[in-house]
């Protein structure tokens, strides 16, 4: 199970990383990554998204990836995924790094090894530093 500290809890939070945050996306999950240190640049209320407990994760499941079963077992399967690379893979995130993991229509039927695959690729794509040429 995912802990508070590791959650985002209002609409507000998820408009934040979604909108701000890199994107990367696969067949089964697009993952939006921000990094709540990078952007708070004075103009922004620093409340907007907390950023103590580590890194904190979002879930969007929609009608699109099955029924309410369906939906539901997808979200147990992401959220032990995100449970999983906190406790297992420290370097991959920083405490300061706030992620929606948006599930497609293919991650109901995705297999759980599959969508590990596909998150950690999304969180590797959007976590890399962008170079200005």
């Amino acid at each position: 199970m995912l802990p508070a500290q590791h959650k985002l809890n209002s609409s507000m939070q998820f408009r934040t990383v979604m909108r701000k945050g890199r994107r990367a996306g696969s067949k089964t999950v697009v993952v939006h990554l921000w990094d709540s240190a990078e952007s708070l640049d004075g103009t922004e209320k620093q409340g907007e998204v907390a950023s103590f407990g580590g890194p904190r994760f979002g879930l969007v499941v929609s009608k699109a990836v099955g029924n309410a079963v369906v939906r539901h077992r997808t979200s147990r399967r992401l959220r032990h995924i995100c449970a999983s690379i906190v406790e297992k893979s420290p370097e991959l995130l920083s405490p300061t790094h706030h992620v929606v993991i948006r599930a497609l229509a293919g991650a109901g039927n995705a297999p759980s090894a599959e969508l590990e695959r596909d998150i950690r690729y999304g969180l590797g794509k959007t976590s890399r530093v962008r170079t200005n040429k």
